[in-house]
């Protein structure tokens, strides 16, 4: 089975002089952003891969970006200087939002809440309102860092998953909390709801994958083994047929997310793939090309072909 997925690497982007950390959808289906710890912020287009454009450059490592569509302005989470909003025709910060001086790890936008969340370091999660740009409040449940976020419509819900090893799930209006899962016994790096807003898949330093069933309180459905090392991010396919999972182990892997079988590992050995740990994924619906980055500097492009299965 696992041989059945044809995988091809069709482009090393460069350009970055320090750990590529973020991946982020734009407006236009084939170009996307990337930032890293050398601080700039990065547009690329599939069709054009060799030729990346500095939208903005920081003067401190970005970890988080995030893109508003509907007025193509990008957020960017600087390591101890608040979120900053970026126009990105202008390529101009036309607002800057003062936060505590700590790093930004995730941020979510939700349209139809009008509201975006920013996951801190000191535990905190920021809510500014996504019109003004203005600061609401910062809910605080632990010392412990915000490593990742995830909204779901279905449910109305923040998650969060945090390094004090769990997962807090919060009304996304009011923040009051609702549930908090426990399992796993390490930092929770990435959680993702699945597209039908059913399953809560969430990952980190343990390396275990585990499945929540998001409209049945959260119930635990199971888990796998899923890396050697840390799980830094999950990703569904834009079909939402299946996702990918990328380690501090160097690889990444394809699976089945109905069965959760394991499809396909892209490593160094046998697809050329990345020298150190794997750090995001983005999954475009641009011919269904997978891009990921790492510590290497490096993004990679991936050709998925699931047509043999």
């Amino acid at each position: 089975m696992a041989s059945k997925v044809q995988v091809q690497k069709m482009a090393t982007l460069t350009g970055h002089r320090d750990c590529v950390y973020s991946l982020e959808q734009s407006g236009c289906e084939t170009h996307f952003y990337s930032a890293a710890g050398d601080g700039m912020i990065v547009r690329w287009d599939f069709n054009d891969p060799e030729n990346g454009e500095l939208i903005a450059r920081t003067e401190s490592s970005v970890y988080a970006i995030k893109y508003i569509p509907d007025r193509d302005l990008l957020l960017v989470g600087q390591n101890n200087d608040g979120l900053h909003v970026i126009d990105v025709k202008q390529k101009a910060i036309v607002k800057s939002v003062p936060l505590p001086k700590v790093p930004i790890f995730d941020i979510e936008y939700v349209a139809e809440l009008n509201k975006i969340y920013v996951g801190l370091k000191n535990g905190g999660i920021a809510i500014v309102a996504a019109d003004t740009f203005e600061l609401e409040t910062i809910v605080r449940k632990s010392e412990k860092s915000v490593r990742s976020l995830a909204y779901n419509a279905k449910t109305n819900e923040l998650a969060a998953g945090y390094s004090d090893h769990s997962v807090r799930i919060f009304d996304a209006v009011t923040m009051d909390l609702k549930f908090e899962l426990q399992n796993h016994t390490n930092s929770v790096f990435s959680i993702v709801y699945s597209p039908d807003g059913e399953l809560l898949l969430t990952g980190g330093r343990d390396a275990h994958l585990r499945v929540w069933e998001a409209t049945n309180n959260y119930k635990e459905r199971g888990y796998v083994i899923a890396h050697m090392y840390t799980i830094n991010n999950i990703t569904y396919s834009p079909d939402g047929r299946y996702f990918a999972t990328c380690s501090m182990d160097k690889s990444i892997k394809l699976w089945d997310a109905e069965t959760f079988k394991l499809l396909k590992v892209i490593d160094k050995v046998r697809n050329a793939s990345h020298g150190t740990s794997v750090n995001k994924l983005f999954w475009s619906a641009h011919k269904n090309q997978l891009v990921s980055c790492s510590d290497d500097r490096t993004i990679s492009v991936w050709d998925i072909n699931f047509d043999a299965l």
